[in-house]
């Protein structure tokens, strides 16, 4: 049995089919842990949708920013972008289920595989967090969407303040803010203050911002954070850290990596995906 962990699909279904053909993947007998992004600005975001519910618990996924995108745009709670490429959901026979079943996935998860600790999101974490705290911070996000009341839940979760955690948020301040790290984060100040504005990669951060997984004390430097989202990051491996979103839907590529016993087993793999969007 092999486990592999793939970077941001973001609707390129062909470029997917080709990257598990190139991994002999067997739903039957491997497992695929996907970081987020599973749709959008891609052409075949509800063939991916699909191909993942087929595959049953040999998809085991985490969400991003565009799929909670697709959830608030479903629900009316905002525009679809002149980018998007979601129609193929929102119109489709069978949205009900894929919108049912993207809701029931979770925001992180904690694994083990042979000495290998992970921890898996889609953006990153804050410093003042471990693995526990994620963990539960993101069961709180979770119950909010798969509770009876999503659209309002939806409603508040837009924005950019709070930007730093502080203990004793509660409510839509609480939860915006868990959203934020675990889904679009990129940079903060050395006090743990989130920047949203700054995209580019690691190399190029202003004065006054570091990489989220560089900030002093970080308190989940002692396993592995496997996360996508930052394709000006690209590919970066470090005892700590594996990213990995290689930008497939910008012409670059889609990236997995077979987990082994050991962090030294582990192997990249990597499929050319078509150019979907333009950057900018």
């Amino acid at each position: 049995m092999a486990l592999y962990c793939i970077g941001d699909v973001q609707g390129c279904d062909s470029a997917l089919q080709r990257l598990l053909d190139t991994l002999d993947f067997s739903p039957s007998r491997d497992t695929l842990y996907v970081l987020g992004d599973l749709v959008n600005r891609g052409p075949g975001s509800a063939a991916v949708l699909r191909r993942l519910m087929a595959y049953g618990d040999a998809a085991r996924c985490v969400l991003g920013n565009h799929d909670l995108h697709l959830l608030a745009v479903a629900h009316g709670i905002r525009p679809a972008h002149r980018s998007d490429t979601l129609q193929g959901i929102l119109m489709a026979a069978d949205r009900v289920a894929m919108l049912d079943w993207l809701r029931m996935q979770p925001m992180a998860r904690h694994i083990t595989h042979g000495a290998q600790e992970l921890l898996l999101v889609h953006a990153g974490v804050l410093p003042a967090w471990t693995a526990t705290d994620v963990m539960a911070l993101a069961a709180e996000v979770e119950a909010a969407l798969r509770g009876p009341d999503l659209a309002s839940f939806l409603r508040t979760m837009y924005g950019n303040t709070p930007a730093a955690w502080d203990d004793r948020l509660q409510g839509p301040d609480r939860l915006r803010v868990v959203v934020n790290a675990l889904t679009r984060l990129r940079f903060c100040t050395p006090d743990g203050t989130m920047d949203f504005a700054v995209k580019e990669g690691a190399a190029e951060a202003p004065a006054g911002l570091l990489a989220w997984f560089d900030l002093p004390g970080r308190r989940t430097r002692d396993i592995t954070v496997v996360f996508g989202h930052w394709s000006t990051l690209g590919w970066l491996e470090r005892p700590d850290l594996l990213s990995l979103d290689t930008g497939c839907v910008w012409g670059g590529c889609l990236s997995a990596v077979r987990l082994g016993a050991t962090r030294q087993a582990c192997e990249l793999v990597q499929v050319k995906c078509e150019q979907a969007q333009v950057p900018g």
